[in-house]
């Protein structure tokens, strides 16, 4: 697969933020925060996604170019959702207007795990940069494994939005990385592979 300059894929993650901020820049819709809401959040689920795929596809795919590739640059999707997901955030907060009115929403499931999944992706992408990884060593690898909690909570996230009555999207999303992960799980301790463990 040919190599793709960082920079150019800085600028393709960033197309679709740049065209939701020039939206609600522009936009004379007094509740343009919250229409925008629902596309940054799910921007910021897929790139998650994304990030997540590289190592379970490798298992599949041992001689193909592109899950090598995607492993490779899987720290800028990993960046990219937490840019999206800060997006979300702050059109939630501008759409709540105040604070009281953020607060009175907290104790909602659909609420708290989406706060909570946020939470963990800051220290994610603060450490995502290669002096993080030089300067932490083996704890870098064990706090990006938040990277799951934070996808599972993703999941509860979105699927519980209108009242659990529309999951589907949510449940497309994440289905075959739900799928792929499964079958990692099966390759490395099924107990037809126990002796990978060991080898």
């Amino acid at each position: 697969m040919p190599r793709l300059s960082p920079y150019l894929l800085w600028l393709i993650l960033s197309l679709p933020a740049a065209a939701f901020l020039w939206q609600f820049a522009t936009s004379t819709d007094p509740r343009i925060a919250h229409v925008l809401l629902h596309p940054t959040g799910e921007f910021s689920a897929r790139f998650l996604i994304i990030a997540l795929l590289a190592s379970p596809l490798i298992l599949i795919f041992r001689t193909a170019r592109f899950p090598r590739w995607l492993r490779q640059n899987r720290r800028y999707f990993g960046v990219a959702s937490f840019g999206y997901a800060l997006l979300h955030t702050l059109f939630y907060i501008i759409d709540r207007g105040t604070l009281d009115r953020i607060t009175e929403q907290l104790a909602r499931f659909d609420i708290w795990t989406g706060w909570l999944a946020f939470l963990i992706f800051v220290p994610l992408a603060i450490t995502s940069a290669d002096w993080a990884l030089r300067a932490m060593g083996p704890a870098w690898k064990t706090l990006q494994r938040w990277t799951y909690p934070a996808a599972v909570l993703t999941l509860l996230h979105w699927a519980a939005l209108h009242d659990w009555g529309h999951p589907a999207a949510a449940l497309v999303h994440f289905g075959p990385l739900a799928a792929l992960e499964l079958y990692r799980l099966w390759y490395w301790y099924g107990p037809r592979n126990s002796g990978r463990l060991t080898a």
